[in-house]
């Protein structure tokens, strides 16, 4: 099948889950004999760039600003995708999916997809206006497409009680493996085992104030080891302000660290080498990072919201979301636990193996894919299956 994916800003990914899952998926896809296209924003993917592991990329221009990079991006990509020979036009994320009436319209040869990754209206950064077209953003994701997916099972059930939806559930996937290496720590002024890790675009609803406010209060009560340090690892989608606010609340405090973006073989060790992984957000979908730190075997400490325990199960700690002395409490217990520490690392990994395989993944989809064709046929054709009886 040829298979063009848009909403994304681009590959290979950067930072963001959704830029993630895309990279992967379509990596997956082209292993599996498929035709993919994937749509790239000229700020976040080098626009030179035409192909990757297999892909091909196409470089369209956005109005670059917090509201309207998206929505015009895919209206571009959309326009563009009309004249292209695709089989599939699946569109990522509730905002971009909004344009999927224009396929279904005007592009009827063509299978209209989405992936509802997250509720997007429950992260701060955006004003009432924009939460407020998120939430018809999401109606739109669950009803127009001709099938719709979902990366959690709680999604999929919030999308069949509020919409009369029947999505498919795929979740996202992982992939990690740890390196022997520590060619990079050193440079971050970091030593094996003796960091907490969080991997995390720095936006409010992600939580890590709360991290950091805990992670102050046990070194501060000396149950901390001695020099063991928070890496924060990740930047700003759109907003400066909350990072900056995070750096200056850990003025002073040179066990905390904040590495920036880091793709490729520094990330690797920095998942590879951490001691901790905390998941501290207020709302996720499935959380892509969550996912990686399970495939690298780490020792999470997750908030206790749907998209975690779905992703997390029980391997691993939970602590109530927003509550910083719960997470306290968990995150000082477990560091005092090496056994424990070992043993919940150990369920992660298995956890990640066995659920989340990208492979399994991509099949997943191509069979939603194959089997939304053949539905299609049979309703052109006026025979109707068993199953959709």
């Amino acid at each position: 099948m040829k298979i063009a994916l848009i909403g994304q800003k681009g590959i290979p990914a950067k930072s963001g889950g959704v830029e993630k899952h895309v990279e992967k998926l379509a990596e997956h896809l082209v292993l599996l004999g498929h035709e993919v296209t994937v749509y790239a924003r000229p700020h976040y993917t080098d626009k030179a760039l035409r192909q990757w592991h297999g892909i091909r990329v196409v470089s369209l221009p956005s109005i670059h600003t917090k509201h309207l990079d998206s929505i015009t991006h895919t209206f571009v990509a959309t326009m563009h995708a009309l004249f292209q020979p695709y089989d599939v036009i699946h569109y990522q994320s509730i905002g971009p999916s909004t344009l999927a009436i224009i396929p279904r319209i005007f592009k009827r040869s063509a299978l209209v997809i989405a992936t509802f990754h997250s509720r997007d209206y429950f992260h701060k950064k955006w004003n009432w206006f924009a939460k407020k077209f998120l939430l018809f953003a999401e109606r739109l994701t669950c009803t127009l497409p001709e099938k719709t997916i979902a990366v959690s099972r709680g999604m999929a059930e919030y999308a069949k009680a509020e919409y009369g939806a029947d999505s498919a559930y795929i979740p996202n996937g992982s992939e990690g493996e740890a390196v022997a290496t520590s060619d990079f720590l050193s440079g971050f002024g970091l030593k094996e085992k003796r960091y907490i890790l969080v991997v995390s675009r720095l936006v409010e609803h992600k939580g890590i104030h709360y991290l950091t406010r805990a992670f102050q209060d046990l070194e501060d009560t000396g149950k901390l080891p001695n020099n063991f340090k928070l890496a924060v690892v990740g930047t700003h989608a759109e907003t400066p302000e909350y990072e900056a606010y995070l750096k200056t609340m850990s003025q002073g405090r040179e066990n905390i660290l904040f590495l920036g973006e880091q793709t490729g073989a520094a990330l690797s060790e920095l998942f590879s080498h951490a001691a901790i992984f905390v998941q501290p957000s207020e709302d996720e979908g499935m959380s892509i990072a969550l996912l990686e730190a399970m495939s690298y075997g780490l020792p999470i400490v997750a908030s206790d919201i749907s998209g975690n325990r779905e992703a997390l199960g029980g391997a691993g700690v939970y602590f109530e979301v927003k509550n910083i002395e719960s997470l306290k409490q968990e995150l000082a217990t477990l560091i005092n636990r090496p056994d424990d520490m070992e043993a919940f690392g150990k369920l992660a990994r298995m956890r990640a193996q066995s659920v989340y395989s990208w492979d399994s993944i991509a099949r997943k989809t191509v069979a939603v894919y194959a089997d939304t064709i053949a539905y299609r046929s049979n309703k052109i054709y006026g025979i109707q299956s068993k199953e959709n009886a």
